[in-house]
């Protein structure tokens, strides 16, 4: 479920500066305070003069990084998307079973999840905004693909029984993500706990009138 292709910039392309370690550090902190006051007060009633405010620096500053608070939450969710990306991608790497690796791509979505609560929030609300909902269903779109290719080869393999590989994808991403938006933020659920009971959801019906079940 996971790779090497990055979420594209899309319409908020990121303003390239050669930062010194000082300017990243400054950038982090931008983003960090942003990513906070975005989850718990909305975007839209947050302003720029806020979060310099927040940080006890000038709208300069601001601008010195981001053109506007919207590329802001762009470059937030782009990491964001990265960020999970990557978290499927180690917790798979080096494992041949593809079940295997589909099964450990949902634990490490859904841990992803517990630990980066406001980001989730941040990115079910871009998915509801136009401006942002195309990079956010480009996200998707690269998970449906990573998805896809590992049920695929199970399927192949003879792991699961036959299905469409893309059709199937789809179905456990959303099951991941409504349980960890449900049950993990909602609720209050630790995350492991959830993995559990959705991993199990999820191969029940993966290994229904399978050749080789897991045994």
């Amino acid at each position: 479920m996971a790779g090497d292709t990055e979420v594209g910039a899309g319409r908020f392309p990121t303003m390239e500066r050669r930062l010194t370690p000082r300017g990243q550090q400054r950038r982090d902190e931008i983003v960090a305070f942003a990513t906070v006051r975005f989850a718990e007060n909305g975007f839209h009633p947050t302003s720029v003069a806020e979060i310099v405010g927040g940080l006890g620096v000038g709208k300069g500053v601001f601008y010195w990084y981001f053109a506007s608070k919207d590329e802001l939450l762009a470059e937030i969710l782009r990491t964001a998307l990265r960020s999970l990306r990557t978290a499927q991608a180690e917790a798979v790497a080096g494992e041949l079973d593809p079940l295997r690796r589909i099964e450990l791509a949902i634990r490490a979505a859904l841990r992803w999840s517990e630990q980066h609560r406001h980001l989730v929030t941040l990115i079910q609300f871009a998915s509801t905004d136009d401006r942002f909902a195309p990079l956010v269903s480009l996200g998707e779109a690269v998970a449906v693909r990573d998805a896809t290719a590992q049920v695929a080869e199970a399927v192949s393999s003879g792991r699961v029984r036959d299905a469409d590989p893309e059709f199937v994808a789809h179905a456990v991403l959303g099951v991941t993500t409504h349980i960890a938006r449900e049950f993990i933020h909602k609720r209050g659920r630790p995350a492991d706990d959830v993995a559990d009971a959705t991993v199990a959801f999820v191969l029940d019906g993966l290994l229904a009138g399978a050749i080789s079940p897991v045994g």
